[in-house]
């Protein structure tokens, strides 16, 4: 008789588990309390949809994630990834090592899963909300009890998510009380994969800006972590991909208000001999024109402004009438900008959420301590990887996983 699966969440990593049991001839029950499925999903990667990264390894992914994510990915690689999406019809290309469909589009991945569950049979509810699962008997069966219906199942599948995301996924961490309920530990959760709101006090650029630099976020004058790319300055904040990469390396103290500051250098290319001799040959050009005029081909317009602001000057002084002295402090302003962070953008911002169910509460084949018929899969979890495609790798291959042990 065939596996009676319930699968509570309808994003990515429960798509991929429906469809690796039901392709094992499970019954499968996919819940989801969107009116439709893989609504992050369908957000990913500026709706491109970066399905993986040809560089994967462990190192790409939390530290209290990294020794089980060797193990796991061994299981259930990038390799994986592309040829089961060649199964669902979808062509995989790489963009510096980045896969991406070929189509450009995160609608055509989401599409692609929703014909496969649907020629698998998989049952799809929608517009429910999970709210326990009850245990019955010795681990003989569960029920799945949501907001209008109960389902009975032989294994139970939780990918209700967490807490990042647009109001409009509605992800807002209910998988996090079930699996209390079920005895399971949540590691604290915070914003992860976002930016961050700056002091209200700092000077930041008029309008919106990206240029490449390296930031660097300190504590007490500690570096915490480096990143290098194209940052991301707004009137109130910081982000891009360098600062998104480094936030979950700082975003505990952030939260717990302590003094961070992101520190920029937008020269990271130049060492202090190489900067020196450019500010030499800068200062020859101390005439006629004015400080705007001088700083015009140094770095973008909108940042040269932001730093005549900030080192408190008229963009219309004279060159001739700044001191060397002065003008060698502007320049060091290019490599050492810093800027007090207040907060971040929060979980709406966030791409991910770090924390969540404790990994020393799940099994390498995804079932949970204490209940052999319960599985925890994807963003629900404790893992958290960099940008790049790292999650959704995960979100495979748990649910793939989790899909073909549960449906034996």
């Amino acid at each position: 008789m065939a596996r009676k699966i319930v699968i509570a969440g309808g994003g990515p990593a429960g798509m991929c588990a429906a469809i690796y049991a039901a392709r094992n001839g499970a019954d499968v029950t996919l819940i989801e309390k969107n009116s439709s499925l893989g609504k992050k999903l369908s957000m990913t990667g500026n709706g491109r949809c970066n399905l993986s990264n040809l560089e994967m390894n462990e190192k790409m992914y939390n530290l209290s994630a990294e020794k089980r994510m060797k193990e796991w990915l061994s299981v259930y690689g990038v390799l994986d990834v592309i040829n089961f999406f060649k199964s669902l019809g979808i062509v995989v290309k790489s963009e510096d090592g980045y896969l991406y469909p070929i189509s450009g589009q995160a609608s055509t991945v989401v599409t692609a899963f929703e014909n496969e569950l649907k020629r698998l049979g998989v049952r799809v509810v929608f517009g429910e909300q999970v709210k326990s699962v009850i245990v019955n008997g010795n681990e003989d069966s569960y029920t799945v009890v949501t907001n209008l219906n109960s389902y009975d199942g032989d294994r139970v599948i939780l990918a209700t998510g967490a807490l990042s995301g647009a109001k409009s996924t509605m992800s807002t961490g209910d998988g996090y009380y079930i699996c209390k309920q079920l005895g399971m530990n949540i590691k604290e959760t915070h914003p992860a994969l976002v930016g961050f709101r700056v002091d209200e006090n700092e000077i930041m650029p008029e309008a919106g800006v990206r240029c490449t630099a390296e930031v660097s976020f300190t504590l007490g004058g500690e570096v915490l972590c480096s990143e290098y790319g194209e940052v991301q300055f707004t009137k109130d904040g910081i982000s891009g991909i360098p600062v998104m990469q480094a936030s979950s390396k700082v975003i505990k103290f952030v939260d717990e208000k302590k003094p961070i500051y992101a520190c920029v250098n937008f020269f990271p290319d130049y060492d202090d001999e190489d900067y020196k001799s450019l500010e030499d040959e800068m200062l020859r050009l101390r005439d006629e024109r004015t400080l705007k005029e001088f700083l015009n081909g140094l770095c973008n317009s909108n940042i040269n402004d932001m730093i005549i602001r900030r080192m408190k000057m008229g963009s219309s002084m004279k060159m001739k009438n700044i001191s060397e002295s002065m003008v060698r402090s502007i320049f060091d302003s290019y490599r050492g900008l810093k800027i007090r962070i207040a907060d971040s953008f929060g979980y709406q911002a966030a791409q991910v959420t770090s924390g969540g169910v404790s990994l020393g509460d799940i099994k390498d084949d995804m079932t949970v301590n204490g209940h052999s018929g319960v599985f925890v899969i994807g963003e629900l979890a404790d893992v958290d990887g960099r940008c790049g495609g790292y999650n959704l790798q995960w979100a495979f291959t748990s649910g793939s996983i989790a899909g073909t042990v549960a449906s034996l």
